[in-house]
Order: C-alpha cells, then structure tokens, then sequence
C-alpha cells in the first residue's frame, strides 16, 4: 500500500519538475520579445529573475526528493528507534518537533541563498544577517510552544476518539481561524513595526472608502516591510475586531493616493463578494477531505515506514504526502481564486477608476519585477491571480501598443510557441 504513495510522490516530482523546465523554455523565449506592461530596461531582468528561481525551484524539488526518500526508506524508522517514551502525546511532541527541525535545517541552504544571494542580486531583499537570525529564533520560540500544544493536543485526539479524524479536523480548523484572526497581532508584536499611517489625508480618504463599502477595521497602519523587502504589497489583517488595514511601506512610497485607494477597493472587492468566508469554506472542504484520507490509512503503510500507526506516525506521513495532495488540488482552488480576482479587480476599477487601477498595476509589476508572460501549464497549477496580460485585457488596457510600435497578441503567441 505504501508503494502506491510513493509512486503518487514520483508522479508529483515528474509533474513538478516538467512544469519548471516548460516555465523556463517559454520564459526564455518571451524575454527576447519587445517588452509589455514592464519598462524595458525591467523586462528583461524580470525574465532573468523568474528563470534564476525557477532553476532554484527545479534543485530545490530533486533535494525535496531526496530527503522524502530517506524518510520513508529509514529515516522514520531510525527517528522512532531515538524517541524512546510510553506516553503517546509526548512521543508524538518530540517525534514530529524532530522530524520538522530536521526537515528545516536540511532545506535551510536554500532559504539563505534565496534571501541573501538571489533576491539582493535582483534588488528585493533587504534582510540582514543579525534580523534573519532574530526573525528565525522568533519562528522557532513561537512554533515550540504553540506547536507543541497542537500537537500536543491532536495526540490526545488520536488517543482518545475513535473517529478521531474527525474532530481533529474540529480542533484544527479552528486552530487556523484563531491564527488569522491573531496573525497581524503577532506580526506587530513579534516581527514587524506597525504605526498608524501618517499621511492624515490619505487615511481620511481611506476611511471614506471603508466606510461607502462598509467595511469595519481597528485602524490603518503602515509596516516597515521595506527593512526585509523592497516588493510593493497591502492586504486586510485578522478577522472579527482584529480586522485592519496593512500598507507596506513601500507601497505607501511608490504609489499615488489614486492608485492606492484602487489597490485597496481590489482588495475591498474580496470583502465584498464575500471571497473571505468562500476561501475558508473551501480551506474547511479540503482540510476534511485531508482528515479523512490520513485518519483511516491502513497499517500497511505505516509497517512499510517502520512506524507506528500512532498519533506521531499518522502526523508525520500526513506531512509527508500531503503536498502530493495540495499540488493536484491547486489547480481547482486557483480556478476558483483566478475568477475572484477578476470580480475584485471590477470592483476596485468601479470603486476608484479602471486608470488608477491599471496605473497601480503596471507600477506594482515593475517595482515587483513581475515577469507578465507564463507557460500555460504554469499557470494551470501555480497561478492564484490571473496573468496580467489578461487582467489589463478586462481592465480595457491594450498592453501591446508601445509608441508607434504596435505589438499584436497573435504576434507575441506566434513567436513563443515558434521558440518553445
């Protein structure tokens, strides 16, 4: 029975691995084109910038998959033989605290060159040795404890409930509920320095909008993000009364009072079309599903790893092929999330105006370096917003005419499926 997750797992890597080599053949190619929506001396770097982390991605999965095939062939078996202990909630504590640091300190390479090599060669990241130190030991305090409790909690679940899956899934749900309603609260004390926003005549003008779309936050901050990151961003924090406003600092900086209030009404858009409560009924539906797939396996499985059919080695198998999971259900989530954006984007151009909204959007794609064009595959799985070539086309925005230089759709499609 195991053999058939495993083969799930190779077919997911095979998947995986062609879907990036496809994305940097048809990158490559589209960068060689006259640039759209990008600045020129931006469209190609941008091109480079998504080839370098695709190719990093692509190393980053072979390594993924070298470490899954350690785990299922001894590694779990070995970390079993270690963790010594009668009590069931206990072992399940340390097993899967291991079985994760360990899991972090072998990808950590890669998060390291991401940050301080790739990212601050492109220009994004800010992020120093002594703040990435600081932020990891934060990560780790925040995760021991509560983590611990989690799991803590799960295991007694398992230990204690014959359907133990489904109120697993219970606890766990409302877990993550607590966690975005917390999580701007925690950013604020732990991570980040939010102020409330000094610019009183751009909150008195988001106030206004707020209030016409009936939206009631606890206030609207600005965050130093660029102390980490110098990439544009804003979004709505928290549930309930920890609802509030967040604009990076970077944003507030590059954008016009215009086009960040067309940022905001996409976002208001969300609130509107009530997306919010759609995505946690979708997270709900798929966390179920999730529950009782892992909640009722065989012992054969579990045999076949050389653990346990316990709460630490259910845990533990469900972190290991859960993704195989999440990557064929993206597609359908991103589906759904693609046709959101649009009806966000329709509303933010009706709340504000289609140029602001478009203005903001080439000027959040430069500053981003955003690379406009992808690989229809690509965007099959990993897309969550739609391409902005087809954002700007229901936005009314003709991203091909440059000058007196008109660049056709059918030119650009023609030349990329002649070079890919």
């Amino acid at each position: 029975m195991l053999e058939i997750f495993v083969i799930g797992y190779c077919i997911y890597f095979l998947v995986n691995i062609y879907t990036s080599f496809m994305q940097i053949g048809y990158i490559k190619s589209a960068k060689e084109l006259q640039p759209i929506i990008l600045e020129e001396d931006k469209y190609k770097v941008a091109g480079n910038y998504a080839i370098e982390k695709e190719k990093l991605a692509i190393f980053s999965t072979f390594y993924d998959f070298i470490i899954f095939m350690a785990w299922i062939s001894f590694g779990l078996s070995a970390l079993d033989s270690v963790v010594a202990t009668e009590s069931s909630i206990l072992k399940a504590v340390i097993f899967i605290n291991l079985f994760i640091a360990i899991n972090w300190i072998l990808t950590l390479p890669f998060s390291i060159y991401q940050t301080f090599k790739l990212d601050k060669k492109y220009g994004f990241s800010n992020m120093t040795a002594s703040l990435y130190v600081k932020d990891t030991i934060k990560s780790l305090a925040l995760f021991l404890i509560f983590g611990s409790i989690v799991i803590a909690v799960v295991a007694f679940i398992v230990a204690n409930f014959s359907n133990w899956w489904i109120w697993g899934f219970v606890f766990i749900f409302a877990v993550i509920i607590l966690i975005n309603m917390l999580y701007p609260v925690i950013r604020d004390k732990m991570f980040d320095k939010f102020e409330k926003l000094k610019d009183s005549e751009l909150e008195a003008k988001i106030e206004k909008l707020l209030e016409e779309v009936g939206f009631k936050s606890s206030g609207i901050f600005s965050v130093d993000a660029s102390k980490r990151d110098n990439r544009l961003n804003a979004y709505f924090g928290g549930l309930g009364s920890t609802k509030r406003v967040v604009l990076f600092d970077t944003l507030v900086q590059k954008l016009t009072h215009n086009e960040l209030l067309a940022v905001l009404g996409h976002e208001l858009g969300h609130f509107k079309n009530g997306d919010i409560l759609k995505n946690i009924g979708i997270m709900g539906v798929v966390m179920f599903v999730f529950f009782a797939i892992f909640g009722n396996l065989p012992d054969e499985i579990f045999l076949g790893a050389g653990i346990n059919n316990e709460a630490y080695g259910i845990i533990a198998i469900f972190l290991l092929f859960s993704p195989i999971l999440s990557y064929f259900l993206m597609p359908i989530i991103s589906l759904i999330s693609r046709h959101n954006e649009y009806a966000a984007d329709e509303f933010g151009s009706n709340l504000q105006s289609k140029e602001d909204l478009v203005n903001a959007l080439l000027k959040l794609a430069n500053e981003n370096k955003s690379f406009p064009l992808s690989h229809p595959l690509y965007i099959f799985f990993y897309y969550s917003h739609p391409p902005l070539v087809e954002r700007f086309k229901e936005l009314d925005y003709n991203v091909y005419n440059h000058g007196d230089e008109a660049l056709k759709a059918k030119d650009i499609e023609r030349e990329l499926k002649h070079g890919v």
